[in-house]
């Protein structure tokens, strides 16, 4: 796992970019570059993972009794604020670098532990539990008896093109991303290449989006360039509206300058002289580096006016978003920029002909950017190295759920979701059971178990259930606990809510859908015989009703909305069958179809449960056993929650 650049990056930079624009670079000297690579380190250097979920662990305050920690201790140190280097659930990360020594990793770095940890660093007297592992370096004394971090299982099947400085380098120092290789390909295209070159480089090494369908990304350039008009646009989409998925916001936090150089050689390529970043207007903090990333890129000259003495000029905008779904559809992002409401329009034309403001118009995921400076680094047939046939390079995604290890991940393409669900993400929490793997989210597919032998690819996922499976990268790991026709109820909820409401098979489709699904996982109450009928008649419509709503949907939304349904029907129909028939949910998670029982035999009357009971259901005297009634209980669970001596179950 190659989570540094190597030094010829560095040594590229002086004596080529130095040489001709030292001006751009007065303040960034060979040492500087040495220092910021920390090839050598003449202090202590402590870096804090502060992305936002290392904020939510604690990071902050870790942050403090760092500096509180040196200051007490008088030691003469460094604090650097990095971003999450994809291990979430080990958060606060915290690595310390002696001189002479390698970087080392520290997991679960709370600020009550703080003064423990590095204590038993700077007096080596390290404990194996507190270590995440230590990084290679040729040039730096190894700590004995602690494994290299890539031999960690969840690092050690990963391949780290786009992550590779996420959780290493600073997201708020510009020298930092330069010591590392930063803006050499921008560099290198702009002063040797054609923009139909860069378009043709990419085409040969066959990248595919990664935001969706997975279209060939040099031939949705190629269209563009090829396009006359006097202005040209190209989008990024950073806005992550899919709930379970935050890998845009890792990058961002973890490494900005690596999206704006892939921003501005895209924006070559197609002829574009603006560009606009499309991010969520929650995400603050990703907001603010990227601000101050693009400050720091013009005042270095990498943007603005006559990059690189080439001629190429270039301004980057950034706009909000309000998170909502639909404007992951490229038209409906489009008409959300000109500030008009996003609704997905018809196509063609497509906006590589007729895009922002009527004029041609590139609009590619955040993922998919970040990937060409190291294709034009390297060439095209490196790119292509990695992976499949079918589908060159590596993925991005967020693991959630049920898994050991949780964070975010990038893997080659052909990597099987059992190495992923086991290998990576450790296994299931708690020695559970893997029940089957949810990918992209609400617009995604639900893959049992017996499938994790698929492996991770545009055709192999669309073969299992849809090719959103693959764009939207969000993974969560389910267990038996979960029940699939309560899973597909909550995102067919989100569907409905997010949908436009331009088009009747979205609008109406997902909101009948949604309904078939309520009266599934809900006790029939004094229902009518007709009520009844019309009931099941909806559920044996579902199939074919979800079918209609794929085929005929105006936009990618509405056509892959049936996709939770469709794919836990064909892989869990004995769940919907128990649910419809049987009335029972065997995990337990439908509340109106549990039905509660008092073990009599352990059950001494406190009376507790009777009194929380907010249906009257409990019947008993005080000090003898209690009974429910259940024809009046509506499964809410609170007697049982309440119940000190485990007397209550449910079936």
């Amino acid at each position: 796992m190659a989570l540094l650049s190597s030094p010829e990056n560095k040594e590229f930079l002086v004596e080529k970019i130095l040489k001709n624009y030292s001006n751009f670079f007065d303040k960034v000297t060979v040492d500087r570059l040495a220092q910021v690579k920390r090839d050598k380190v003449s202090h202590p250097v402590v870096f804090i993972g502060m992305g936002t979920c290392g904020l939510i662990a604690g990071a902050a305050k870790t942050y403090d009794a760092v500096i509180k920690f040196m200051a007490d201790h008088n030691v003469d140190g460094e604090v650097v604020k990095v971003g999450c280097l994809g291990l979430c659930s080990a958060e606060p990360v915290m690595d310390v670098q002696l001189p002479g020594k390698t970087r080392i990793s520290l997991l679960h770095a709370t600020e009550d532990r703080v003064e423990d940890l590095l204590n038993s660093v700077f007096h080596r007297t390290l404990v194996a539990e507190t270590i995440l592992g230590q990084y290679k370096h040729v040039d730096q004394e190894d700590w004995p008896n602690i494994p290299y971090i890539d031999q960690h299982p969840f690092f050690a099947r990963q391949h780290r093109i786009v992550l590779r400085n996420t959780g290493i380098i600073s997201p708020y120092a510009i020298d930092d991303y330069i010591a590392c290789g930063g803006y050499k390909s921008l560099y290198k295209t702009v002063l040797n290449y054609t923009a139909e070159k860069v378009c043709d480089i990419i085409e040969q090494s066959e990248l595919r989006g990664r935001g969706g369908g997975g279209f060939p990304t040099g031939r949705k350039w190629m269209v563009a360039s090829g396009t006359g008009s006097d202005q040209k646009y190209l989008i990024c989409n950073a806005d992550e509206s899919d709930p379970g998925a935050f890998m845009n916001r890792a990058l961002i936090e973890g490494d900005p300058h690596r999206v704006l150089e892939g921003i501005a050689i895209a924006s070559y390529a197609i002829g574009s002289n603006n560009a606009y970043i499309y991010v969520r207007t929650d995400y603050e903090q990703p907001l603010f580096i990227l601000e101050n990333a693009l400050k720091q890129a013009r005042a270095y000259g990498f943007l603005g006016e006559n990059i690189f003495g080439s001629g190429f000029n270039l301004s980057i905008f950034i706009r909000q978003g309000a998170g909502a779904f639909v404007c992951g559809e490229e038209t409906a992002l489009i008409a959300s920029i000109e500030g008009r409401r996003g609704i997905p329009q018809s196509k063609p034309p497509f906006p590589a002909e007729k895009g922002l403001f009527g004029h041609p118009t590139i609009v590619n995921n955040i993922e998919t950017l970040a990937n060409v400076p190291a294709i034009l680094e390297n060439g095209p047939s490196w790119f292509k190295s990695i992976g499949t046939k079918q589908s060159r390079g590596t993925k991005l995604f967020s693991i959630a759920g049920k898994g050991i290890n949780t964070g975010f991940i990038e893997i080659p393409m052909g990597i099987t979701l059992d190495e992923i669900v086991n290998d990576i993400a450790g296994g299931i929490k708690n020695g559970g059971k893997l029940k089957a793997l949810q990918l992209g989210g609400p617009s995604g597919v639900c893959i049992p178990a017996r499938h994790l032998s698929t492996s991770v690819g545009y055709e192999t996922i669309a073969e299992v259930g849809s090719s959103m499976g693959m764009g939207l990268g969000g993974m969560i790991i389910l267990d038996m606990d979960t029940c699939m026709v309560n899973l597909s109820k909550y995102f067919m909820e989100f569907l409905q809510k997010e949908s436009c409401g331009k088009c009747i098979p979205c609008r109406e489709g997902t909101g009948r859908m949604l309904k078939i699904l309520e009266e599934i996982t809900r006790r029939p109450r004094e229902e009518s015989s007709h009520e009844t009928l019309e009931r099941f008649k909806g559920v044996v419509e579902l199939e074919s009703l979800a079918e209609v709503i794929r085929d005929t949907s105006l936009c990618g939304l509405g056509q892959n909305a049936p996709n939770p349904v469709l794919s836990s029907l064909k892989w869990f129909r004995e769940e919907y069958e128990e649910h419809i028939f049987d009335r029972k949910c065997q995990a337990g998670v439908c509340h109106d179809l549990r039905t509660f029982y008092i073990d009599v035999e352990v059950c001494n009357g406190c009376n507790i449960c009777q009194k929380k009971c907010p249906e009257n259901a409990i019947v008993g005297s005080v000090k003898l056993p209690h009974f429910i009634i259940e024809g009046k209980c509506t499964g809410c669970g609170i007697c049982s929650d309440s119940c000190k001596f485990n007397a209550i179950y449910y079936k």
